[in-house]
């Protein structure tokens, strides 16, 4: 990860965020930070503005993906999942879903500007939101300023 911030600057920032909200496991916490430390290197060219613009860019990116795979993955398609076989294993029940579909559209702007802040959810909140159907313009705001903060925070 450092060897493509080193050599990519900016746009590897961008490229490991983008990422990092599609694989979770991928700890954000250590390229914000490393790409606020690399700000500060006498032999730097980055900027802390840049870093957390281009981050910025890359969380939208992974959460757009993820937020058009809740689209296709919607509330229907989740329930004939859980209600096969093999989705028993879940231990979900399609009313389980329908409650969770409920609460989301009441409290899904809140919970994607807050998740935003929640490692492993930062990422995933972004599915809920497409499969709720969550309008794109509020899913886009919460989703940016969110973000911002979140990178704001780790690259400063």
């Amino acid at each position: 990860m450092i060897e493509i911030m080193n050599k990519f600057g900016y746009f590897g920032v961008l490229f490991l965020i983008a990422i990092e909200n599609i694989f979770p496991p991928i700890p954000s916490e250590v390229i914000l930070t490393y790409g606020g430390f690399m700000t500060q290197r006498p032999t730097s060219t980055l900027e802390i503005s840049g870093v957390i613009f281009f981050a910025t860019i890359g969380s939208l990116i992974g959460a757009l993906i993820l937020y058009y795979i809740g689209k296709l993955l919607n509330k229907e398609t989740l329930i004939k999942i859980i209600s096969s076989k093999s989705g028993k294993l879940l231990c979900l029940k399609p009313r389980d879903i329908e409650k969770a579909n409920e609460w989301f559209e009441n409290q899904g702007n809140k919970t994607v500007f807050f998740c935003r802040f929640i490692p492993i959810l930062r990422s995933l909140i972004s599915i809920p939101a497409g499969m709720s159907n969550m309008k794109f313009s509020k899913f886009l705001f919460y989703t940016i300023v969110g973000s911002i903060g979140w990178n704001a925070i780790l690259v400063i």
